[in-house]
């Protein structure tokens, strides 16, 4: 005789679905527990910082910039098109602006 067994696999938990507005609920609650505070550089570091910044903008370098932005660190990648010393704006090529005091670590690729 054949096992005519057949998993409901994820239908079982469909219960759950039905309340409303419960998985928007759950996946905003998880988003916000995940949340990090905004790390403080050292001098040395914001040092550091200016001097890849500057180097990857003359010599037209690839790097990998990691920013923070609404709780979270996040990673985008490009060439540096322009510096905005006024307003403290990265420019890259991929026209993406990114705040200069959001920026926490620069990679030259």
């Amino acid at each position: 005789m054949l096992n005519t067994y057949k998993d409901r696999g994820i239908i079982k938990w469909a219960a759950f679905d039905a309340l409303n507005g419960f998985n928007s609920m759950l996946k905003e609650m998880q988003y916000r527990l995940k949340k990090i505070e905004k790390p403080i550089l050292s001098n040395d570091a914001l040092e550091m910082l200016n001097r890849k910044l500057n180097e990857a903008l003359h010599n037209h370098l690839e790097v990998a910039i990691t920013y923070f932005k609404d709780g979270y660190s996040k990673v985008t990648y490009g060439k540096i098109k322009k510096v905005d010393y006024i307003y403290k704006f990265v420019i890259l090529s991929t026209l993406e602006k990114i705040s200069a005091s959001d920026i926490l670590n620069i990679d030259l690729l």
